[in-house]
């Protein structure tokens, strides 16, 4: 089955003058089962920079719509992206691979369709930093850098990223595909994506209510993920919501260090749409239009489709907040079912939000065989030495559930300021040695290495970064 001719407008890779590999990943080249010619070869960093198109790839950008912080634009599209080809990897699976950067396409908008390389290597390094949490998310294949300059507020070198991902299917594209008024075009991307994403729902009595079913269950469990490791999306508008239940889009995203549940980083999110404790609502907000984009579809009468879709969207609180408790309690040490679970959860996020607490070291520190790491974190007070009192009695083996919690709770996560020291240092000095240094120590999250130490820690003052931009 194939999308729509509508839902895409074929368009080449603009080449660039000077290609030069920034980095490749073979790990996810191997599993994507690519030719070894067409790895990190002068054949493929040709391929990647978007100055040839081998025979398997069919270029095309795709069609999307979105509310963007709550405003429908009824068609946005890749920009900057040219969609190469999928193909199916060693387990059956299909992926995309995309370029973004590679020049203009019908959807850019008076945009120049390029990427400045700073943004290229924060979304390889966050990108595949989230993998290795285990986080569902889009993946960084390749970075090329293009040898030309970007104009943004100043000139800046440019750059080539290759993304993989399940799919590019966002709920933005549901909405473009609605709003051409065609029910059989709707039926067949619906059906597009069952097939794809979720062919269980193919046999359902209901098969478009059960996809809304599985998206919702899907977007739930990853927001839940997001919020358990403290990271804040920027930009969770329609159009960067995967229909497969990926995290897409890094450009003004952020892991939060001291503890604030309405942390804002991102410079155009002017009101705090999607502040850190807005997340959930707003995954629930999105499905909601999710829902809207299905109920032509439904073989039910009108206000019987509305209250069947509207059921399944309201659920989401309720997925969301199983598998956030089952996350936050696993991170405490804690099943999800233990009586005092919620209460010290709850607990203790009060107090690391009075006293300002890294959150991934606020939860990494309690794995410790000792308290002298955490207890310093929250200056040894009253209120932290009776909390750690209550959580040490609440566990019949203490020891053992902090081997588990140093397995779920990361030391190391792509904190603003090191991203941004790997910017500056690629951009100003064509030094690529912090980013390979960076890329290296975020595969391996949950492991301490002594040597890496720095890596770990929180930003001095003057090293904070408090707004994040997007690039484009």
């Amino acid at each position: 089955m194939q999308l729509d001719a509508r839902l895409s407008s074929a368009v080449a890779p603009t080449p660039v003058l000077d290609p030069q590999w920034i980095a490749f990943n073979d790990e996810l080249a191997v599993q994507l089962q690519l030719p070894l010619t067409q790895r990190a070869t002068p054949e493929g960093l040709q391929i990647f920079a978007g100055n040839s198109t081998p025979d398997w790839a069919q270029p095309h950008a795709l069609a999307y719509a979105g509310h963007q912080f709550a405003n429908y634009v009824p068609q946005l599209g890749d920009g900057r992206a040219v969609l190469l080809t999928e193909v199916v990897d060693k387990n059956g699976q299909r992926y995309d691979i995309q370029l973004k950067g590679s020049g203009r396409t019908p959807y850019s908008r008076g945009g120049d369709g390029r990427s400045p390389l700073g943004p290229v290597l924060r979304e390889y390094l966050v990108s595949e930093a989230m993998h290795h949490l285990n986080v569902p998310t889009t993946r960084a294949l390749a970075a090329v850098a293009s040898g030309e300059m970007v104009k943004r507020e100043s000139i800046e070198p440019g750059a080539i990223l290759t993304r993989v991902a399940k799919s590019h299917l966002r709920v933005g594209t549901a909405q473009y595909v609605l709003a051409l008024q065609e029910r059989k075009l709707l039926k067949a991307f619906a059906d597009y994506v069952i097939q794809r994403h979720y062919p269980d729902c193919a046999t359902a009595e209901q098969p478009y209510l059960a996809l809304l079913t599985q998206v919702r269950d899907k977007q739930a469990e990853l927001v839940a993920q997001w919020m358990s490791l403290g990271f804040i999306h920027g930009v969770m508008n329609t159009d960067n919501m995967t229909l497969s239940g990926e995290t897409i889009d890094y450009g003004p995203c952020a892991f939060m260090e001291a503890y604030d549940p309405q942390k804002v980083f991102s410079s155009i999110d002017r009101r705090g749409r999607y502040m850190y404790q807005n997340q959930p609502p707003i995954g629930m907000w999105n499905i909601a239009r999710f829902a809207e984009t299905l109920l032509p579809l439904l073989e039910l009468p009108e206000q019987q489709a509305i209250e069947h879709a509207s059921d399944i969207v309201h659920g989401f609180e309720q997925v969301y907040q199983q598998h956030y408790h089952a996350r936050m309690s696993a991170k405490l040490g804690l099943a999800p079912e233990h009586p005092q679970a919620e209460q010290l959860l709850e607990d203790y996020l009060q107090l690391m939000h009075h006293h300002q607490v890294d959150f991934t070291l606020g939860f990494r520190y309690l794995s410790d065989a000792d308290d002298q790491r955490i207890g310093a974190l929250f200056q040894q007070s009253p209120t932290w030495q009776k909390w750690y009192q209550q959580w040490q009695t609440a566990h019949e083996d203490l020891n053992a559930a902090k081997q588990h919690m140093a397995q779920v709770n990361p030391i190391y996560i792509p904190r603003n300021h090191l991203v941004q020291e790997v910017i500056t240092a690629a951009t100003n000095e064509g030094d690529l040695t912090p980013f390979n240094t960076l890329h290296r120590v975020l595969k391996n999250p949950f492991t301490e290495h002594e040597e890496y130490a720095r890596y770990s820690k929180p930003a001095v003052a003057e090293q904070q970064i408090t707004r994040t931009f997007c690039g484009t």
